[in-house]
């Protein structure tokens, strides 16, 4: 464990960084560092400054002091790489110039400035087909003209993916790569992240436990420093609870030895008035002559200083020890609250969906009625009482749809099953978590519990770590993982209490600090949960019942995974 400093083989050196945003904020201070070839994931909680980092890197943010070297060429897979919708997947991969070159060519053109796109480049096609077929998208032509609007979002961080592949670059820097991905996708992720050159440099912000054990080391940003730990997460995760749980001790030394320190420093003064006393009375008996009483009593006014200089430094120093160890202890993030609110009786029906067949059609013949895995026929599905349910799936096979349909919303496509019925007290959690900004937290949830008093609410929100005058805080100036806290608080704090909550993805961009969080607050909410997610770390921390597959048009029930 070390804090990253800059060595020969470092291809990214970061010399005494700071960035201050345009209204003043300070991003980051004074932050030095390096990294090397290999694979590096940098961690971190929300806002702590990894995407700024990223974006440094890259050269597309200019620090306010300091200096960012790359020995070599940078290439990025940002986490909004689907913004621009009518982007083909050519450009995306960077190749539609040198695919229209080669096209031109092949068309009977004699320009030079085509055979100039296109030389050493031949065969960029092929290349590009592959590097797409090894990530899971279809090996066709044709995919290079498709918008990237028409892609899912794990299709089109496969994309991104294959980009980088094909660019070569000395330094890749993915923010977040495994957002919106399928299982199958993750998987072949991890496959791509273990198969990276280790002549590179790969950096990789990430808050999936599962692709960090596949690093060789991590670095953490942590109270605008850098730490390097080598080897995965779970041995930087190892050495973080060794540490934390050798500063609780120091700081139970420490409260142990300021005790004994004030009880000496007590015992001590009692001591001192004693002898005090006893001086004051030989005085007034006249035990002495005068001035050897005098004399006595300036020898006895200079040890009693002494001695409370000796104490009090004592004291002070035990202080200090305290204090320090006490900054080594980092703050307890848990989200511990109470939602008997939110109960559901067992037998109560929550959900009824009627599912479709493949041909979309709601009145399906009995040979198109999808079964479960056991072979048995579905016809209502239902859900009754708490139960706690993963929807899984390929992207797009439909898992968001049917969350739209669930919840009554307009759904663009059939889903493979229809609401037949559900409960009225509901909550939703969708990808794209949506706030307005001018409004305070505590303004936020009280809109969703309008009936409920103010103080009520403020003493729930302090169970979400926002405590005291942080309720007041505009939204517009939360950091991601406090925003996210205060849609869960909105969505769990409602009135009626939600009896069903349905999630859509909701680790997406989390840190693992709020991963953490929200499952503290889903362990604590008694009614019945529906969640799509690909994070499978994330889905065996919820005590799950069912399972519920999308594949090929149809719904199935899977088996839960047995608890290790």
């Amino acid at each position: 464990m070390s804090a990253p400093t800059p060595g020969a083989d470092a291809l990214v050196t970061l010399t005494h960084l700071t960035l201050d945003w345009p209204d003043g904020t300070r991003a980051l201070d004074d932050v030095s560092g390096s990294f090397g070839h290999g694979r590096t994931g940098l961690v971190g909680r929300n806002g702590s400054g990894k995407t700024t980092l990223l974006r440094l890197m890259a050269g597309e943010l200019t620090t306010t002091s300091g200096a960012v070297h790359v020995a070599g060429t940078v290439a990025t897979l940002p986490q909004q790489l689907g913004l621009d919708t009518t982007r083909t997947v050519a450009e995306a991969l960077g190749i539609a110039p040198v695919l229209s070159a080669i096209s031109a060519i092949e068309a009977g053109s004699l320009d030079g400035a085509n055979f100039d796109a296109a030389e050493g480049r031949w065969g960029i096609e092929a290349e590009a087909l592959s590097a797409l077929a090894m990530l899971g998208l279809p090996a066709e032509p044709e995919l290079f003209d498709r918008q990237l609007g028409a892609l899912s979002g794990g299709e089109v961080v496969t994309v991104g993916l294959a980009a980088l592949q094909l660019q070569r670059a000395d330094v890749a820097l993915l923010d977040e790569p495994t957002n919106n991905l399928d299982r199958a996708s993750r998987e072949r992720l991890v496959a791509a992240v273990d198969a990276w050159p280790t002549q590179r440099s790969l950096v990789v912000v990430s808050h999936d436990t599962e692709l960090l054990e596949h690093v060789d080391r991590i670095v953490e940003v942590h109270g605008r420093e850098l730490r390097s730990f080598d080897g995965p997460w779970s041995v930087y995760r190892a050495a973080i609870d060794a540490e934390q749980q050798a500063a609780a001790d120091a700081v139970q030394a420490a409260e142990q030895d300021l005790r004994r320190q004030k009880r000496d420093r007590i015992e001590a003064e009692l001591k001192l008035a004693g002898r005090q006393r006893i001086a004051d009375r030989d005085s007034a008996s006249k035990r002495a002559p005068r001035i050897i009483m005098k004399t006595w009593g300036m020898q006895a006014e200079k040890s009693a200083a002494k001695h409370r200089d000796i104490h009090d430094d004592r004291l002070q120093r035990a202080k200090s020890s305290l204090a320090d160890a006490e900054a080594r202890v980092r703050e307890d993030r848990s989200v511990r609250i109470e939602l008997p609110a939110t109960r559901v009786p067992a037998g109560r029906t929550v959900l009824t969906l009627r599912p479709v067949g493949p041909d979309k059609v709601t009145a399906a013949p009995p040979s198109r009625l999808l079964r479960h895995t056991s072979g048995r026929r579905l016809r209502d599905v239902v859900v009754r009482g708490p139960e706690r349910i993963a929807l899984t799936g390929p992207n797009g096979a439909g898992k968001t749809t049917l969350l739209r349909e669930v919840l009554g919303l307009p759904t663009r496509v059939e889903p493979v099953a229809r609401l037949v019925g559900r409960i009225d007290e509901i909550g939703h959690l969708p990808q794209r978590i949506e706030l307005d900004g001018d409004l305070t937290i505590l303004e936020t949830v009280r809109a969703a519990a309008p009936t409920v008093p103010p103080q009520q609410v403020r003493a729930s929100l302090a169970r979400f770590l926002f405590r005291g005058a942080l309720a007041e805080r505009r939204v517009a100036g939360l950091s991601g993982g406090e925003r996210f806290r205060v849609a869960l608080a909105r969505v769990l704090l409602a009135d009626p209490a939600p009896q069903l909550v349905v999630l859509d993805e909701p680790t997406n961009s989390l840190d693992v600090d709020s991963v953490d969080q929200l499952v503290d607050a889903l362990s604590a909410y008694e009614g019945a949960l529906l969640v799509v997610s690909h994070d499978e770390d994330f889905l065996g921390r919820l005590g799950l019942t069912r399972r519920w597959e999308i594949r090929d048009g149809r719904l199935g029930e899977t088996p839960v995974p047995a608890l290790p």
